[in-house]
């Protein structure tokens, strides 16, 4: 059954979803005010502003929220450069659905009516007042002995230095801060942490190898995925992965390295769940073989390019579930981990609950 969080009112999460819409679903496109006045059939420019105004916001008649709902139903609306709304008859069975869900979730929001949104509906916006804690594993010792930065006896020391994951760990946490401006959202090391903050919303960064907390999450919630860690020791031709139990038996999804150890394309793990420590709080784990998978893992919900398909494939693949996890594909190119788009089916190596 679906999970019922509090949501933002209404009226003001109308405006901010429209506003988002046009910025954030099509960012490449840059699209305008005064380019959606028009594909709207004319309306002035102030009238639009006044929808997306956080403020004081003004309802939209039905009628414009059905035009909406046409236009972001599809990419094809912007297919002769011109932003414009297909006539429903041109409309694929995925984009009326795509319509008829993004017209629902607006006349709801129209009508003041608190919107009832599963555990994939905003993956990181919270429950306004409750806090959110993210969970890095701190760096083995043998890996900064070397660093006077992560020395705190030096002069030089800085504590971001003792953390794993550190570019996963700015990037996701600046964008739930963002989402969340009345929470109080921190970050700590599993060494860090107090029975406190177990109860909080828990964000996981990295793998049971370093981060117990993962290991102990992954322990206790049904999953059929587990890490297999490669051993310092072991050769480049047995890098782990993650193993999926199905019924045939299992299936290992590793990363993929050059003969000389360079890494071609790493694995992400996402998890969404009901927290084992607090049922009415929620876990998330972004976990990757190497730091590339776990940044790809975040980023694949935070990157302004891609998060709103990625979003919406969630929305879509896994409505009315608390729990659920999906193994993607990253690749790497320069040394640099690629954001893994969702929505190609050739990206998503495992999905669990798997599809009926």
């Amino acid at each position: 059954m679906a999970k019922t969080v509090s949501p933002v009112a209404p009226r003001h999460a109308l405006a901010s979803r429209l506003k988002a819409l046009r910025e954030e679903l099509w960012p490449e496109a840059g699209l305008t005010q005064a380019q959606l006045a028009e594909a709207l059939g004319g309306v002035s420019v102030s009238l639009i502003s006044s929808w997306e105004n956080p403020d004081k916001p003004v309802r939209p008649p039905v009628k414009r929220l059905e035009a909406y709902a046409t236009l972001f139903a599809t990419p094809r609306s912007l297919d002769d450069g011109t932003l414009r709304a297909l006539p429903l008859e041109e409309l694929t069975d995925e984009e009326h659905l795509r319509r008829k869900g993004l017209l629902e979730e607006l006349l709801r929001l129209r009508e003041g009516k608190e919107v009832a949104r599963s555990a994939v509906a905003d993956v990181w916006t919270f429950p306004e007042g409750e806090d959110v804690t993210i969970v890095c594993a701190e760096l083995p010792r043998e890996l900064r002995d070397h660093l006077s930065y992560a020395d705190p006896d030096s002069a030089d020391f800085v504590t971001l230095y003792t953390y794993a994951d550190p570019d996963a760990l700015i990037e996701l946490y600046g964008h739930i801060r963002a989402r969340n401006p009345e929470n109080d959202v921190s970050f700590h090391t599993t060494e860090e942490l107090t029975p406190d903050d177990y109860t909080t919303h828990l964000v996981l960064l990295g793998g049971v190898d370093w981060n117990t907390v993962t290991a102990a999450v992954i322990e206790r919630v049904e999953l059929p995925v587990e890490q297999v860690v490669r051993a310092d020791d072991a050769p480049t031709s047995e890098p782990g992965g993650f193993r999926v139990q199905r019924d045939s038996g299992t299936e290992l999804f590793p990363p993929l390295l050059d003969s000389e150890g360079h890494l071609l394309e790493d694995v992400a793990h996402f998890y969404r769940g009901v927290s084992p420590f607090n049922r009415k709080r929620s876990v998330t784990v972004c976990n990757g073989m190497y730091g590339r998978g776990t940044l790809g893992a975040v980023r694949a919900l935070t990157d302004r390019r891609f998060r709103d398909r990625n979003s919406e494939y969630l929305r879509k693949r896994f409505a009315g579930v608390e729990s659920y996890s999906i193994i993607s594909r990253v690749p790497v190119l320069a040394g640099v981990g690629l954001t893994p788009d969702w929505t190609l089916p050739e990206n998503r190596l495992h999905e669990w609950p798997e599809a009926p």
